[in-house]
C-alpha cells in the first residue's frame, strides 16, 4: 500500500484531532502524534479501525495474535476491585449505623419503660414517697463519687451526704445489668417500707440511662464483716453470743414484716450476711431488694421463671420442684443458713475445709446436737452462752428442712428465738443423704 506524503499526513492529523476532540478521543490521538513525531507513519485503515473501536466502546491496540491493529476488550479488573471495595465499605457503614440507631432506640425505649414504671409506682405512694433527685444532685451528694464503699453485682455504692447533713449510701446501678429490674424492685418494695429492721430508701434518681438509689448510711457495714472475721483473734469486730441472738431476732422480725406486715407479701430471695447491714448500735437492717418479688398475701405458691439468690443460701425447691413449690418458705431456708454461719463463724460451703465429712457444715452441727456434744466454734464463748448456742442451732436446723412444708413460718421462728431453748424441740435431720 502506498504511503501518504508528509503534508497529507499532517493535514490528516489536524482533521483527526478535531474529530478526536469532538469524540473525546484526545488521549489516543496524543499517542498517535507522539508516534508520528518519531517518524513512524500510520496507515489510513488503522485510523479507521481505531475510530470504529472507539464508537463500539472498545479499546484500540496491537493484537499479537493477529499481528495487526485491532479492537481489544477493555480491562475492568482494577475498576471492578475498586467498585467491590467501595460497595463493601459502604455496606459496612450502613450496617454499623443501623445497629447504632437500633441500640439507641432500644435503650431509649427501655429507659422510657422504666420511667413509666417508676411514675406508676410513685403514684401509689401518696405523701410518703422517697425524694427524687437529678443526676446533678447525685454528683453533689457523693462529692462526685469520691468515697466508694463497695462494689455489688448491679453497681457501685458510694458514701454521700444530703444537704441537711444526713449521711447516706448511694448505689449507682449499671444500666447494662438487670434490664432495670433491680431498680424498679427496690423502688416498688423498700420505698414504701418503714421498719426498724429494714434499710430505708430516702431517694432515687431516674434520669435517662442513669439510675441511682439513696439509702440511709449504715456505719458498721454488713454482718459478713463480723461473723467471718472471728478467726482473727485481733479483730475488733467480734460479737458476743447474746449480741448474735439479738441480731438474729432483729433479722427475723424484718423478714416476718416482709411476709406478714405489708399490704403485699414481699419475698426477698437473697437473705445472706452481706445483705444484713448494722447501724450505730449494731441493730440489723435487711437490704438489697433487687431480687425481691411481690405477691398477694393469700397466695402461697410463687411462679418463678429463673432461679434467684446466692449459692449456699438458695432453698432446694429453687433448684428442683421435686422438693416442693417456691414460696415465702424459701426465705425461711435462707435465714436458717444465715443463722448457722452466725453461730459457726464460717461459710456453710467452705472449699478450704480439708475433710469431706466437714464440708457440709449444717450436717456436722446436726450430728453434734444429736450426740449432745459441744459445738466447737471459732470464738470463745461464756459458759452461760451454751443455751443460746443450742437454741440458735435448733432454730437454724428447723429452717433448713428440705421440704418447705416442714419449715416453720417466720412468726414461729421469732417465737422460738425469743423463748427458751427447752421450748425448741430437736428437728428431724434436714438432709437427703443419711450417714
Amino acid at each position: 500500500m502506498d504511503r501518504l506524503p508528509s503534508g497529507c499526513v499532517t493535514t490528516g492529523i489536524g482533521g483527526w484531532i478535531g474529530y478526536a476532540r469532538g469524540r473525546r478521543f484526545g488521549v489516543l490521538v496524543q499517542g498517535f502524534i507522539q508516534t508520528l513525531q518519531m517518524d513512524v507513519s500510520l496507515n489510513i485503515p488503522e485510523w479507521e479501525i481505531c475510530r470504529d473501536c472507539h464508537e463500539e466502546g472498545k479499546q484500540c491496540g496491537f493484537s499479537r495474535r493477529r499481528n495487526q491493529t485491532a479492537c481489544l476488550a477493555r480491562r475492568h479488573g482494577t475498576t471492578n476491585i475498586g467498585l467491590i471495595v467501595g460497595i463493601s465499605v459502604g455496606g459496612f457503614v450502613v450496617v454499623l449505623t443501623s445497629l447504632i440507631i437500633l441500640y439507641i432506640l432500644k435503650t431509649s425505649k427501655k429507659d422510657q419503660e422504666i420511667r413509666i414504671k417508676v411514675e406508676q409506682l410513685l403514684a401509689t405512694y401518696g405523701d410518703a414517697k422517697p425524694t427524687r433527685y437529678s443526676f446533678s444532685d447525685i454528683k453533689k451528694i457523693t462529692m462526685r463519687f469520691k468515697n466508694k464503699l463497695g462494689q455489688g453485682g448491679y453497681g457501685s455504692v458510694y458514701k454521700g451526704e444530703l444537704p441537711n447533713g444526713i449521711p447516706v449510701a448511694v448505689k449507682m446501678l449499671e444500666s447494662s445489668k438487670g434490664e432495670g429490674q433491680e431498680f424498679t424492685n427496690e423502688v416498688a418494695t423498700i420505698g414504701r417500707i418503714h421498719h426498724i429492721n429494714i434499710t430505708r430508701l430516702l431517694g432515687f434518681c431516674s434520669e435517662r440511662s442513669t439510675r441511682a438509689l439513696v439509702y440511709e448510711f449504715m456505719p458498721n457495714e454488713s454482718l459478713e464483716k463480723y461473723i467471718f472475721s472471728r478467726q482473727d483473734k485481733g479483730s475488733k469486730k467480734s460479737l458476743s453470743m447474746e449480741k448474735l441472738l439479738n441480731i438474729a431476732i432483729g433479722i427475723a422480725r424484718g423478714i416476718e414484716y416482709l411476709h406478714q406486715g405489708c399490704e403485699q407479701r414481699i419475698l426477698h430471695f437473697d437473705i445472706k450476711p452481706h445483705n444484713i447491714l448494722l447501724d450505730y448500735d449494731l441493730n440489723p437492717k435487711i437490704s438489697d431488694f433487687g431480687l425481691a418479688k411481690l405477691c398477694s398475701r393469700d397466695v402461697s405458691i410463687v411462679t418463678m421463671t429463673a432461679m434467684r439468690g446466692t449459692m449456699g443460701y438458695i432453698a432446694p425447691e429453687m433448684y428442683c420442684r421435686n422438693f416442693g413449690t417456691v414460696s415465702y418458705k424459701s426465705d425461711v431456708y435462707s435465714f436458717g443458713m444465715l443463722l448457722l454461719e452466725m453461730i459457726g463463724g464460717r461459710k456453710n460451703l467452705d472449699p478450704e475445709i480439708g475433710r469431706e465429712s466437714e464440708i457440709y457444715y449444717p450436717e456436722w452441727v446436726y450430728d453434734r446436737l444429736v450426740e449432745r456434744q459441744d459445738l466447737v466454734l471459732t470464738m470463745e464463748i461464756e459458759q452461760n452462752d451454751g443455751e443460746i448456742l443450742q437454741k440458735l442451732s435448733k432454730v437454724a436446723l428447723w429452717c433448713i428442712q428440705w421440704s418447705p412444708t416442714e419449715r416453720p413460718t417466720m412468726t414461729r421462728v421469732l417465737h422460738m428465738l425469743v423463748g427458751s431453748s427447752e421450748e425448741v424441740h430437736m428437728p428431724p435431720k434436714p438432709f437427703v443423704s443419711q450417714h
